[in-house]
């Protein structure tokens, strides 16, 4: 059985939010093993999220906002532990935790003791969590790339044979440029990726950051996700939200270039277009004006000023909301990866309906 190769190289320059932080494709690979979990040892939780009392967090006793068994981690998030503890003993916490899902953010780095797909699909399940989807890069300059546009095939090849039912990138589609033709080009890719992904029984999703909220180079009255969600086939193409940086694009995009108000809110894209929004990242913040050109400071779920409870239990009112969307947590670079799982499953099993 073949390993599993090092994950390609996205061109990011023409998406600058990416630059920073997005190395999915090339973290996670160490292989689990009892020395792992031997490191891992006292330093974590013991306590599973799951079953904690919520009365004791202050937030009543009436029907949880969280659908049960649809609370995920995107592994990015725990991209160092896994490098040194390995998939094992990161999964065997996040089991503790009260997860029921992962994200994977590529799936081996080369470095010793990589796993096969077949052993990462079962050191998944083994841990009782479900492969919700993973993170793949949109495009490179790279014939040789692991990546949608230079190696499709292979790509929608592992992730059906890991059993994945969903497929994406995090890649906004920049490849051509921001003009209104320039995405409706990236549409007509993504369009292709998704009818491949689905004749392997997948959805192809795409994941957003902040500037695909901003407006056209060529049409500054134009939004550029309205374009994608125009152009885009809503049977082929379903969007992650990640409502952290929505909330974002809320902040920097309200405006356009001539100064004309042009305000939105985040959900109410979901709740058009419930359907299309099957994964949802749920990352908090600070409301903090200082933190240009944000608006925001990241922070572990339950400590930012994101309603969660608001927005999860909108979700949940919609047509089979309760039963068609995935959650998953997500902080890019947390002072300590482990306590930001543990924290995040405690906040968001502890929110409860209003009138509940």
């Amino acid at each position: 059985m073949s390993r599993i190769r090092r994950t390609g190289r996205t061109d990011t320059a023409a998406d600058p939010e990416l630059v920073h932080r997005l190395s999915r494709r090339n973290m996670l690979g160490v292989a689990a093993g009892a020395t792992a979990a031997a490191l891992l040892g006292a330093a974590a939780p013991a306590a599973a999220a799951a079953t904690a009392d919520p009365a004791s967090r202050g937030q009543g006793h009436g029907r949880p906002v969280l659908p049960p068994g649809r609370l995920g981690i995107q592994l990015y998030s725990l991209r160092d532990k896994v490098a040194t503890l390995g998939f094992a003993a990161v999964f065997a916490e996040l089991q503790k935790y009260g997860y029921d899902e992962v994200e994977y953010a590529g799936y081996s780095q080369g470095a010793v003791g990589a796993l096969t797909l077949a052993e990462l699909k079962r050191l998944t399940r083994d841990h009782g969590l479900r492969a919700i989807g993973s993170h793949v890069g949109y495009y490179a300059s790279d014939p040789a790339a692991y990546t949608f546009a230079q190696n499709l095939d292979q790509v929608l090849d592992d992730a059906a044979a890991l059993g994945l039912p969903h497929i994406g990138t995090a890649s906004g589609p920049w490849r051509y440029g921001s003009t209104v033709d320039g995405w409706k080009r990236c549409a007509e890719e993504f369009n292709h990726f998704g009818a491949e992904a689905r004749k392997r029984g997948m959805k192809f999703y795409q994941h957003n950051h902040s500037e695909e909220f901003s407006f056209a180079t060529d049409r500054p009255d134009v939004r550029l996700y309205d374009v994608l969600l125009a152009e885009t086939d809503p049977e082929l193409v379903h969007l992650e939200m990640d409502i952290f940086w929505a909330y974002v694009g809320q902040y920097r995009y309200s405006v356009r270039p001539d100064g004309t108000p042009a305000p939105f809110d985040p959900l109410d894209y979901v709740l058009a277009q419930p359907h299309r929004y099957p994964l949802f990242h749920v990352k908090d913040g600070d409301r903090d004006d200082s933190a240009v050109p944000y608006g925001y400071r990241m922070t572990d779920v339950g400590d930012g000023d994101i309603d969660y409870r608001r927005f999860i239990s909108a979700v949940n009112r919609t047509r089979h909301g309760r039963n068609a969307h995935h959650w998953q947590t997500e902080r890019d670079n947390p002072v300590d990866s482990l306590s930001f799982a543990r924290r995040s499953s405690e906040h968001l099993h502890s929110l409860r309906e209003k009138g509940r």
